[in-house]
């Protein structure tokens, strides 16, 4: 592909510049490789209404109702 030659071209209508911007912008963002989506950590309420790590097993149901 030579320097003159253009990426993609109006093949019917006129487009305005806005439009021409617009498409330029939706075909920029879709070339782009997705980034990878960042791991969410819990907060600290969030963590503090799971179960603990003995509250599973035999006895379970014991502990399960003893403060941490």
């Amino acid at each position: 592909m030579s320097a003159e030659e253009p990426l993609f071209r109006v093949v019917r209508g006129v487009p305005t510049a806005e439009e021409l911007a617009a498409l330029v912008g939706a075909i920029v963002v879709r070339s782009r490789p997705a980034a990878a989506p960042e791991p969410a950590t819990a907060s600290a309420w969030t963590r503090s209404g799971r179960p603990a790590g003995r509250t599973m097993g035999p006895g379970a149901w014991r502990t399960a109702g003893l403060p941490r």
